[in-house]
């Protein structure tokens, strides 16, 4: 039977790096590959983009109504499917992690999530949250802090500056928006600098 995988990490771990290297050695040996990646990772388009400047354009840019276990069905039809990977899989819905699940079950296709736990609040997203819970296989994409320490955080800045509230959803590099791995020290370091400052 074929397993469901989620690898997490804190921003800046690779996640996307190693995502299209796992396709790169499935293609290398003549397979087949669907590469899934949510409409509200803006980043891009329909396009993978690691920080790396590696790109890899994506079969199914996944809306959030649609259901990825028919998506998959349908491209299995057209040719054979050895493995399914998915970028940005934190913004993926609770029913499309339970379609991923049930494709790799149900259809026997591999499928490999790279994705962050939480947000730049510490809150964790849905679609991860629901991973977490159904895949056979979990792995954690280490990076480090500044410090040196392992980084389990994501800071998010605007215009350089570290905050801690707002919306769930902002991408990297659009809006003036950027992240940066922080250990739990730092970040709760920066927090309470920030909440001083206001």
């Amino acid at each position: 039977m074929a397993k469901l995988f989620f690898r997490f990490g804190a921003m800046n771990c690779g996640k996307s790096t190693a995502l299209i290297q796992v396709d790169h050695n499935y293609r290398e040996r003549g397979m087949n590959t669907i590469l899934i990646k949510p409409d509200s990772d803006l980043k891009g388009d329909d396009t993978i983009v690691s920080r790396l400047d590696i790109t890899r354009q994506v079969d199914i840019v996944a809306r959030r109504s649609d259901n990825l276990f028919d998506l998959v069905k349908d491209c299995s039809r057209k040719k054979p499917v050895h493995c399914v990977l998915v970028d940005e899989a934190q913004f993926l819905t609770v029913k499309q992690a339970d379609q991923l699940f049930e494709t790799a079950v149900l259809q026997d296709i591999p499928v490999i999530c790279y994705g962050l736990r939480t947000d730049f609040r510490l809150d964790g997203f849905p679609g991860s949250g629901r991973l977490l819970l159904l895949a056979h296989s979990i792995e954690e994409l280490k990076t480090i802090c500044t410090c040196g320490r392992k980084a389990v955080a994501n800071g998010r800045k605007i215009g350089g500056t570290f905050v801690f509230e707002g919306d769930q959803l902002a991408i990297d590099g659009l809006d003036n928006v950027t992240y940066e791995s922080l250990c739990a020290q730092c970040y709760f370091r920066l927090k309470e600098k920030a909440e001083h400052k206001s």
